[in-house]
């Protein structure tokens, strides 16, 4: 029993190193990933664009059409996580259907069971990572240089995002090839995804912070007394603490739409608050 086991690993082996995904099997998954949000649906998300960009994948291992109609139906199922480390779950369903190709005793049900278990996880260090930590870097540095007039804001920021999310996409089409799912699955065990996850969610909060305090204007017209010894209520308030009020005003904003208040009514107030202002600056 044990000696037949053994043959039966053995020309499983064999059988994997006779089906060669390459590199070019690897990048046209790779640019075939970044469709993900183009056939988003309310259905099943980013199911269509999954299997798409597994199709040269899997015609590649399963010659019969049977098979190949079977792993694209595999891949139809829901599926959502942030798109830019996508391709890190692509590599995975890639090295884990080479071996459901030739290994007949495998479970294909775990594909799609490893895909529901850890696009959660991938969404939370995506989220953090691309939309809470680098885009709000780009945006900083972007908006900085566009408020002075400079045309290499929004060039920095689409080279700042960019960049980065490209060749991180690149590499981790590749990382997750080669790791399987064997990597991710330590990660989630030991808790280094979440360590992960909650770093970029600091440093995101972080970068938050700095752009509410210098990229915010937000000041009091009024003054305490009259003729030159009016003492200006600004500048008790920077006394206090520089950029109290834009501080004030994000943490407020962070509030009400913590509340549910829809983003056109806080602008409208934002507004009205505005005007306000002025009128007490012209006619105070």
């Amino acid at each position: 029993m044990t000696s037949m086991k053994t043959s039966n690993n053995e020309q499983v082996k064999e059988n994997i190193n006779e089906i060669d995904i390459n590199k070019k099997d690897l990048n046209r998954v790779f640019w075939r990933s970044f469709q993900m949000e183009f056939s988003w649906n309310y259905e099943r998300q980013m199911n269509l664009a999954y299997t798409y960009a597994m199709i040269p994948i899997l015609k590649k291992l399963y010659k019969k059409k049977e098979d190949l109609s079977e792993s694209l139906k595999r891949h139809l199922e829901f599926f959502n996580t942030t798109p830019h480390i996508v391709t890190l779950m692509l590599g995975v369903s890639t090295a884990m259907e080479k071996q459901n190709a030739v290994d007949p005793n495998f479970d294909s049900s775990t594909i799609n069971s490893v895909k529901a278990s850890l696009m959660g996880p991938l969404a939370g260090l995506g989220d953090s990572l691309y939309w809470g930590t680098l885009r709000l870097i780009a945006t900083g540095i972007g908006t900085s240089l566009a408020l002075q007039g400079n045309i290499l804001g929004p060039i920095l920021f689409l080279l700042i995002f960019n960049i980065p999310h490209i060749v991180l996409r690149f590499i981790f089409t590749r990382l997750g090839f080669k790791m399987g799912t064997g990597f991710l699955q330590n990660l989630q065990k030991k808790g280094t995804m979440e360590s992960l996850t909650f770093g970029a969610a600091i440093l995101g909060l972080m970068v938050i912070g700095g752009m509410s305090a210098s990229m915010i204007t937000l000041e009091v017209p009024l003054k305490i007394g009259s003729g030159e010894n009016a003492t200006k209520v600004q500048d008790i308030l920077n006394n206090i603490m520089p950029g109290l009020l834009p501080l004030g005003a994000f943490g407020i904003m962070y509030w009400l739409l913590g509340k549910g208040v829809k983003a056109t009514s806080i602008l409208l107030g934002i507004a009205l608050v505005g005007i306000f202002g002025v009128w007490i600056g012209v006619f105070g």
